[in-house]
């Protein structure tokens, strides 16, 4: 059983990928059979959401702007309904660290002094198979105090005392990627799927005899009929293993525009499963380019860099998301600074805390319950920051925001947006695009370019603004406009720049971003094609040996 064609079948489930060590302990058939049932439950009403989403964006392509929904109109209006208290071990998240689940960074985000750590299988994490299932026996292992890493420097990694660690909160794939390397009827699952089902069906027992429960960050949900393919889910998931109802815990991340307009909504949809709804910025602003895009100049935005949360459209979906959360007893997430310290050099160093630190202020004086950073570093700035607001108090669910109006035009004030698009600005946006996808391409999905941190939602702004911008005839600064002509020689300048070593993915990295950036049709996320192209290559190496081949097969 050690190569691609010696597909097996397991209770339903047909395993596509070169088998790793250790997978045994995570594939058992009764996990297996357990995520097979999760799949068979939900996968026709799945894609009847993904076309439900095509559909929408057409809409909004031909001009119809989303809005409040009428029929949704009672939920909104009822002052009665509240979701569930704060889960042990959610009630102070006022510091969240965000980050994949590799040995290293598991190590380093418990013990980095924060409330919650947010386990990454999505956006920085690159869904290789060996990093599925090492993500998967990571978990476990730190659950169980087993996990150490040592660098190749010979540096030590150990977890602190288990009172020190912060609560897991998992974040699992998006609807829209599939495990194709897990198959039922020749059809892949979900890949959200087999990480909530395969981590739920190990954990979820330990979890409660550690007083604490299963957390889950669900990411790029559009409305609330995802929301509440969610909550049915979890109570399949919950009556298969005899867990009582409302044990599992959700966070959603509000970073679909459309989402935006269905706040409480989701809440209401998952209210006995909701924990809070978090301000994913990144994929915000890449949803807008994606379903704006075609629309004019009223949605074209200037240079990354310059759209900041102080922008109308951004401060109306940030304010707006503190009311609907603390209306209804849920805890309001603040988005992730960018900015990364670096070590070696002060003055930058100081230049991302206080980027940091202005923007963690702002989150807190705006009602939120805490926010999230990148690196271990800037743990203290934001706990700082959070306890200077909230005190002795684990949140600040008790402020209403009744100043704030909900407001569904403002959330489509794109064109109050100041600033300019330079060519700098594009440059920066090819540079980071290839560089990302070639960091991607060998497995690791969060990259420091800058001193930013970039993951899929950044790098989609990036490749998403150069689209739109050529189709719009976009003009800089300087008056020039942006043709594709134009930026296919900026390509080729930034390509050139780029600092090559062995084994690089460069070459694919830069048909990839061609691909999702110069097309005529736009790909709805660039991780699908570079996914393709990943299991493509894949096929003709083994991404890990086989060392015991008995635990595969057990």
């Amino acid at each position: 059983m050690n190569s691609f064609t010696d597909n097996f079948t397991i209770n339903g489930i047909t395993l596509t990928a070169q088998p790793i060590c250790r997978q045994g302990e995570v594939l058992t058939p009764d996990a297996l059979a357990f995520v097979a049932k999760l799949h068979r439950a939900t996968a026709a009403r799945r894609q009847e959401l993904l076309q439900a989403r095509r559909s929408r964006r057409a809409d909004i392509a031909k001009g119809l702007d989303p809005r409040f929904l009428r029929e949704t109109e009672s939920v909104r209006n009822d002052p009665n309904w509240r979701v569930a208290p704060p889960a042990p071990g959610l009630e102070d998240r006022r510091v969240e660290i965000t980050g994949p689940v590799d040995k290293k960074m598991t190590i380093n985000a418990l013990n980095s002094g924060a409330k919650v750590w947010l386990a990454d299988m999505e956006d920085s994490s690159t869904p290789s198979w060996r990093n599925v299932i090492q993500g998967q026996l990571n978990l476990t292992d730190a659950l169980e105090r087993r996990i150490d890493f040592t660098s190749p420097e010979g540096k030590d990694y150990k977890l602190r005392p288990a009172d020190e660690l912060p609560t897991i909160v998992v974040r699992p794939r998006g609807w829209h990627l599939p495990e194709k390397h897990m198959l039922i009827d020749g059809t892949p699952i979900a890949g959200g799927i087999v990480d909530f089902g395969l981590y739920f069906f190990h954990n979820a027992r330990r979890l409660l005899a550690q007083g604490k429960g299963p957390y889950f960050y669900l990411p790029k949900i559009e409305n609330h009929l995802e929301a509440r393919l969610w909550n049915d889910i979890f109570i399949l998931a919950q009556d298969l293993l005899g867990i009582p109802q409302g044990t599992i815990r959700a966070t959603v991340l509000i970073e679909t525009i459309t989402a935006s307009f269905e706040m409480e909504e989701i809440l209401y949809e998952l209210r006995d499963h909701a924990a809070g709804l978090n301000a994913g910025r990144w994929d915000y602003i890449f949803s807008m380019i994606k379903n704006f895009r075609t629309r004019g100049p009223r949605f074209v935005l200037p240079d990354r860099v310059q759209v900041t949360m102080t922008a109308p459209f951004m401060r109306a979906y940030t304010e707006q998301l503190v009311r609907a959360c603390h209306k209804r007893g849920a805890m309001a997430i603040g988005g992730m600074a960018a900015a990364v310290p670096n070590r070696k050099d002060e003055e930058a160093n100081a230049i991302a805390f206080e980027k940091v630190r202005a923007d963690k202020t702002r989150e807190a004086g705006d009602g939120f319950d805490g926010s999230w950073v990148a690196h271990p570093d800037l743990v203290p700035v934001c706990r700082e920051v959070f306890d200077g607001v909230l005190g002795d108090r684990p949140n600040q669910l008790d402020r209403l925001r009744e100043d704030v109006t909900p407001d569904d035009r403002a959330l489509l004030d794109i064109a109050s947006t100041t600033g300019t698009i330079t060519e700098q600005g594009i440059r920066n946006n090819i540079e980071v695009g290839i560089r990302y996808i070639e960091s991607w391409l060998r497995g690791n999905g969060a990259v420091a370019i800058h001193n930013l941190m970039e993951d899929a939602a950044t790098a989609e702004i990036s490749r998403s603004q150069l689209w739109q911008w050529i189709y719009s005839h976009a003009i800089t600064d300087h008056g020039e406009i942006i043709t594709r002509e134009w930026v296919e020689d900026l390509l080729d300048e930034e390509f050139t720049r780029l600092e090559r070593f062995e084994g690089d993915r460069f070459a694919d990295a830069r048909d990839i971003f061609e691909e999702v950036t110069l097309a005529d049709a736009f790909p709805t996320f660039l991780t699908l094609p570079a996914y393709a192209r990943f299991l493509h290559e894949a096929r003709d190496r083994s991404e890990d040996p086989v060392e015991d081949a008995a635990l595969v097969a057990a």
